[in-house]
């Protein structure tokens, strides 16, 4: 048995080698001719800033109030707010707020929200919102966040 491993070894080691050594010339398969290079890009009108909203955190159905039939979670319920507000004070197409799956944060009791903004220069601050604490330091939570929000711009 220890014989027909060491043979499959060593034939997978020269199949290996041989791949490495083709890969590095240039196949009959492959076009040689240049690939394309330059992708399609826009400027978005959100330059000033793209808010990324967890909707995984805090998946427990909300207590607020709604028109609708239908109960929205915490994080539907802040990014909501936050479009509400943007639209307001006329700068929802400047800035974007959009829910986004798991941001790997996961904190016990919050939402993760992401300001990516062009002045941010690659640092982009990752809050954790408790949706169950409305006032931090006398201001309401969401203003706080708000006022964030607008000064990353």
């Amino acid at each position: 048995m220890k014989k027909l491993i060491q043979r499959i070894k060593k034939l997978l080691q020269r199949i290996f080698k041989k791949f490495a050594s083709n890969s590095q010339q240039t196949s009959p398969l492959i076009n040689s001719r240049p690939l394309e290079t330059s992708i399609p890009s826009v400027s978005p009108r959100w330059e000033s800033g793209l808010v990324l909203v967890c909707s995984q955190c805090a998946n427990e159905r909300s207590n607020s109030f709604h028109l609708t039939s239908k109960s929205s979670t915490a994080s539907e319920d802040l990014e909501n707010w936050l479009k509400s507000r943007l639209k307001f004070e006329g700068l929802w197409g400047e800035f974007r707020v959009v829910s986004t799956s798991c941001l790997g944060v996961c904190p016990k009791s919050g939402i993760t929200v992401v300001i990516v903004s062009n002045g941010s220069g690659g640092n982009s601050p990752c809050l954790i919102v408790n949706p169950r604490s409305d006032v931090y330091d006398g201001l309401r939570l969401r203003e706080l966040l708000y006022s964030y929000i607008k000064q990353n711009k």
